[in-house]
């Protein structure tokens, strides 16, 4: 999962979309080759599980086609239940010995079976007495669940990381972060929020919580007795004939109270387990990340400076290629993407 590759195309394989983008070098620094998105129907993707392979497949050749990519190659992300994060100490010793002893001591803290697992780690830090590593565990049968819809349209699973660490990826990349600086990422999607909080370009904790857009769609069809559509077009801030700001609005917040108490349990449980660490900062990504009012509620509720990530603040943007305001209006959706397509590059 760490492992770096060249010439790679970023694919996050969302509940309710797919993106692509395809990134490359610049004599500055990355340059935007192509982007795509691809709206996926409902149930075709739930909880992070693809149910109808053939239909995320057609969607994949769909952008692949549509945008004139060529590399097979792609790089992309897994999140949800079947995924582990866990910091893990052990006393000092070679990377040879780790290697043997890795096994034994993810079994500890993962609640599979090791032989279900893939597993991957890093070293973070290292004091004379002892090492600080990463352990990363995802089932095969979720990978495999991802590797087989790629393999039917046609391209080459080269990478496959996490959301959480894309999303990081995809943050210090375009925001060079202060290394004394513990920011909270959050990557809204429609049914799955990914939570990293790093300090630096150091991650401190991860975690995938069931909550996302969809909740907000689903409020305003079951209160107002609307179709999917209408109550998305009214989540995103359209207007519908006999529904009022006020009715609009009651039922926006509701949910965003919902969301904002599963951030603030992460961030309890956080300041718990890793002493003297604060939050300083948090950066807002993923579709749901354009509910009306949600990132000011967030500035209330947790008084520090909230803004929404953007994918392209370091990435050169060709305007004889690219529409910069379409590309803004979708960027929130486009930052798994771009981090994944980083990967391609010497980023961590």
């Amino acid at each position: 999962m760490f492992k770096k590759t060249k010439s790679l195309i970023g694919l996050d394989i969302g509940s309710s979309s797919v993106k692509a983008v395809e990134l490359k070098k610049s004599r500055t620094g990355y340059e935007l080759v192509s982007y795509g998105v691809e709206a996926l129907a409902q149930d075709t993707v739930v909880d992070g599980a693809i149910m109808d392979a053939p239909a995320v497949a057609e969607k994949i050749v769909a952008i692949f086609d549509r945008e004139k990519i060529k590399s097979k190659d792609v790089a992309t992300s897994v999140s949800g239940h079947s995924v582990i994060v866990k910091r893990v100490t052990m006393p000092l010793m070679t990377e040879e010995e780790l290697y043997d002893r890795i096994q034994e001591e993810a079994s500890q803290h993962i609640p599979f079976d090791i032989a279900d697992v893939n597993l991957s780690y890093q070293i973070m830090e290292t004091t004379e007495s002892q090492l600080d590593v990463l352990l990363v565990a995802v089932k095969k049968d979720k990978i495999l669940n991802h590797t087989n819809v790629l393999a039917q349209a046609g391209k080459v699973p080269v990478v496959v990381d996490i959301d959480a660490f894309a999303l990081q990826n995809c943050y210090e990349v375009n925001y060079e972060p202060d290394p004394s600086q513990v920011v909270a990422l959050l990557n809204i999607g429609a049914t799955v929020m990914n939570i990293a909080i790093v300090r630096g370009d150091v991650p401190l904790f991860t975690r995938d919580v069931s909550v996302g857009g969809n909740q907000y769609t689903d409020a305003l069809q079951k209160e107002l007795d609307l179709s999917f559509e209408d109550a998305e077009n009214l989540k995103t801030g359209g207007t519908h004939a006999g529904v009022s700001e006020e009715q609009r609005t009651s039922i926006l917040r509701s949910v965003s109270d919902i969301l904002i108490l599963e951030i603030q349990k992460t961030f309890d449980f956080f300041r718990a387990t890793a002493s003297g660490e604060n939050i300083r900062q948090i950066m807002v990504s993923g579709g749901t990340a354009r509910v009306p009012g949600l990132l000011d509620l967030l500035k209330d509720e947790f008084a520090m400076t909230v803004e929404e990530l953007y994918p392209f603040r370091k990435v050169a943007i060709n305007p004889a290629r690219h529409d910069e305001a379409q590309l803004r209006e979708l960027a929130p959706r486009l930052v798994i993407a771009t981090g994944l397509a980083l990967r391609s590059f010497d980023t961590p």
